[in-house]
Formats: C-alpha cells, structure tokens, sequence
C-alpha cells in the first residue's frame, strides 16, 4: 500500500514514517500542502494522511481542491484539534476518517486498514482471489490452505494486483507502488518480484502484457 503522508511536524512525520515503512507500507512524506496537492495530481496513491494546519496550503483547502478533480484517493484527517466542529468540516469537506493528536500507532493502523478495506470492497479482514486468501492487517498469505512467506516488496506487489484485478499496470506504476519516489530501484527489479511471485504461488496468477506491463484475472 502507498501513502501519502503531509505533515509538517518533523518528529511526528518521521515517526510515523518509520513505523508505517517497518509494516510493509510505502510512505511518501511532503510537508507543504501545495507540494502535497501536487503529488496527487500526478502519483497515484492508496491512502492520504493529512494535516490540516500546513504551510503552502491548508489541509482543508487542499481537501476541498482534491475533491473538486473527483479524485476518490481516502483521506484519514490528523489534528490537534478535537472540536466537534472542527470534526464536521473537515468530514464535510471529504474526509474519510477523522484522528486526533496525539494518537497511538496501533490506532492510526487500524484505521488505515479499515478505510483500504472500504475503498476497495473488502468488508472482511481476509481477501479471497482464486486459490490466494490475504489478510492485509498481517500480511498473511494462503495457498490452497498453505501458508507463504512473501518479502514486504513481493507482498505490496501482490495487493496492488490483487485491488486492480484484470487491469494492465505497467513496470513504471508498479515501481511507484513498491518503492515510491525515494527508493533505489534496479532496471529489471519489478520483473524479478515478480518472478519471484509466480514461484512460490502459481506461474498463471500473473500475465505478462507485451509491449504494455502486467495483470492479474481474478479467477471465476
């Protein structure tokens, strides 16, 4: 999962971005809401965590001009403020989830989980695709009932397919996705995570398009 993270609190932001990275999540940290409106227009992510009290740009103002694009990404609002007015607006605006500071790790997670549960139709704790059952909350991963071990990049890798099933994605998408914008990334890297999955789960769950990337059918 890619996230998005504005926050220009220098120890929070690293704090979290140390802590959600150790999980196996992909974190881009921006600390100015303009730079963090500019990212969305261009990157694709799976989560924004936002602040609301920014410079460049407000979160709220941010929100509201993230909306206005119709773009869908879900927002999970971080404050330091606890009013219940404060709450309304920024839920009104189009914010998913609301989460005051200071906040435990464990909770932020949980509700990470549950929005990317949400926004991509998964009701329950454990996804079923084919002969694959996934639990995104500890990144366990069944075959047939048997238990595979996939590093945090081929895990990331597995989601993004499992959450786009059908659609082509290409080798500089799936990059963005496993390794985001400060990552060391080898030419042929993508190709060998992938490799990699189709060993230890089965050679047909990944299709190579030519000319164009990947895709996975979900199996009928």
């Amino acid at each position: 999962m890619r996230i998005l993270l504005v926050e220009d609190d220098d120890l929070l932001g690293s704090g979290i971005k140390k802590s959600l990275t150790r999980e196996g999540y992909q974190v881009d940290w921006l600390m100015d809401g303009k730079l963090g409106l500019a990212a969305l227009k261009t990157e694709s992510f799976d989560l924004l965590l936002l602040d609301l009290n920014l410079p460049g740009m407000a979160g709220l103002d941010l929100l509201t001009a993230l909306r206005k694009q119709q773009d869908h990404t879900p927002v999970l609002i971080l404050t330091a403020s606890d009013t219940l007015d404060d709450k309304i607006n920024g839920l009104d605006t189009g914010a998913d989830d609301y989460l005051v500071k200071p906040f435990e790790m464990a909770e932020l997670k949980a509700r990470m989980r549950a929005l990317a549960r949400r926004h991509h139709g998964h009701n329950e704790p454990t996804i079923t695709f084919g002969r694959i059952q996934v639990n995104p909350a500890s990144m366990e991963v069944t075959l047939d009932n048997n238990k595979v071990v996939l590093g945090r990049r081929e895990f990331t890798l597995l989601m993004e397919f499992i959450n786009h099933p059908g659609q082509v994605l290409s080798r500089v998408k799936l990059e963005d996705v496993v390794y985001g914008w400060d990552g060391d990334v080898e030419s042929n890297s993508i190709e060998v995570h992938i490799h990699h999955l189709r060993k230890k789960l089965y050679p047909e769950l990944i299709k190579t398009v030519r000319g164009m990337g990947y895709k996975a059918e979900k199996p009928t």
